[in-house]
């Protein structure tokens, strides 16, 4: 069976940082693609990152350029997203979500939608107060 669990999520200051992880079991991370989504109060869920660590590849929605970084670490199997100076509107749940390599590529052009991501996680809080 296959598991995402995000954790990291907190009440943070604005300017602040966090670090949230996704911890994968049942699947090796050189074998899927794991994307960051976030959903805030009244929105539509939306994909901030994505990697894909048997390859290398990574990509980021252009809102979150120059303050969202993704890693992975395939030893832990866990993927990492790191967050810099956060600001109020980065106020959202955030879940990972992972889909395996052999339907991964169709997704180049769609990835930041969520529609149709083999498994997700149940979401961490992330709050950002002035």
């Amino acid at each position: 069976e296959v598991r995402l669990v995000e954790t990291g999520g907190a009440l943070v200051q604005a300017e602040g940082s966090l670090r949230l992880s996704c911890a994968a079991s049942g699947v090796s991370l050189n074998d899927v693609a794991i994307v960051w989504f976030r959903q805030a109060p009244g929105k539509d869920r939306e994909g901030i990152s994505c990697i894909s660590p048997g390859d290398g590849t990574i990509r980021y929605a252009d809102s979150v350029k120059g303050r969202f970084t993704i890693s992975s670490d395939t030893a832990r199997n866990t993927v990492d997203l790191q967050i810099i100076s956060l600001k109020p509107e980065d106020t959202a749940v955030y879940f990972c979500a992972a889909e395996r390599l052999n339907t991964w590529y169709l997704r180049w052009d769609t990835w930041h939608r969520p529609g149709g991501y083999d498994y997700w996680g149940q979401g961490t809080q992330v709050t950002v107060s002035l």
